[in-house]
């Protein structure tokens, strides 16, 4: 009789270890398992652009924002410094995937001899101080004025240019996205975004009021860096010293701003 005591007591031992191993097996399952965009859920502005004093809007992105991924849960943290840690150490900072053509971003190859995108997420900014140059036009619009919201035509300076090409400074690190919310912020000069985890960047819907599709289906903004129009978000183009950079609102995707290749088109 004691036996069979021993053998029950023995078998229900048992039994309760196994399903504690199950249920926790089955919560690494489902962590391992978790979407990687979901990496991306708790992105949150700098505290500095999100000023209520700011007088850009927080609700607009096809350009490139500085992101802060500062206030990630412990475990995502601990992911973002291994794989930072890999591609320094090992990897190439934009790996190509043979399947798709792209980047884990759906970037395309950047062309030989052109800066590769540099994570915000990755990106160190220093106190080392540098400058660049910045300018904001939209004289296209000019020429497409009568497909202009009529309620915009006000908006449009007489000779399209909204921000003229001016020294500023930025500092070692930032991005394009960094200067041109800065320079826009300190000249009171209207600009929305809109962050957008897919392509781990922001794209800027709006500058001095003028949005995307406001002169067309094939109208919006942007960027070029010393003449080249990128193939990825402004947040993701890590600045040096000396560079240009250049804002420029496209009526027909890019075709009459040179940068047509960047904006999608083959």
């Amino acid at each position: 009789m004691k036996l069979t005591k021993r053998k029950g007591v023995a078998a229900a031992v048992i039994l309760i270890l196994l399903v504690a191993t199950y249920h926790l097996g089955g919560g690494f399952a489902q962590k391992e398992s978790s979407p990687e965009v979901s990496s991306l859920s708790n992105v949150s502005l700098d505290p500095e652009l999100n000023s209520s004093e700011s007088a850009i809007s927080q609700s607009g992105t096809a350009g490139g924002i500085s992101v802060d991924l500062q206030k990630e849960d412990s475990a995502l943290q601990g992911e973002r410094l291994i794989e930072k840690e890999s591609d320094t150490a090992e990897a190439p900072a934009m790996t190509i995937d043979p399947d798709t053509g792209k980047d884990r971003y759906l970037t395309d190859p950047v062309p030989e001899g052109k800066p590769i995108p540099v994570e915000p997420q990755n990106s160190v900014i220093s106190d080392r101080k540098l400058t660049c140059t910045l300018s904001v036009r939209c004289d296209t619009i000019l020429n497409n004025i009568e497909y202009l919201d009529p309620e915009k035509v006000e908006l449009v300076p007489k000779d399209g240019v909204i921000f003229p090409a001016t020294g500023v400074d930025f500092y070692e690190g930032e991005s394009v996205f960094h200067v041109l919310i800065r320079e826009m912020k300190m000249n009171k000069i209207h600009m929305e975004f809109v962050n957008t985890p897919i392509y781990n960047s922001a794209y800027i819907e709006g500058i001095n009021n003028l949005y995307e599709f406001d002169c067309g289906e094939l109208s919006g903004w942007m960027y070029k860096v010393n003449g080249w129009f990128p193939n990825y978000g402004c947040s993701r183009y890590q600045l040096k010293d000396g560079d240009v950079i250049e804002w420029v609102y496209t009526c027909d995707l890019g075709r009459d701003v040179g940068g047509y290749y960047a904006a999608g088109g083959e």
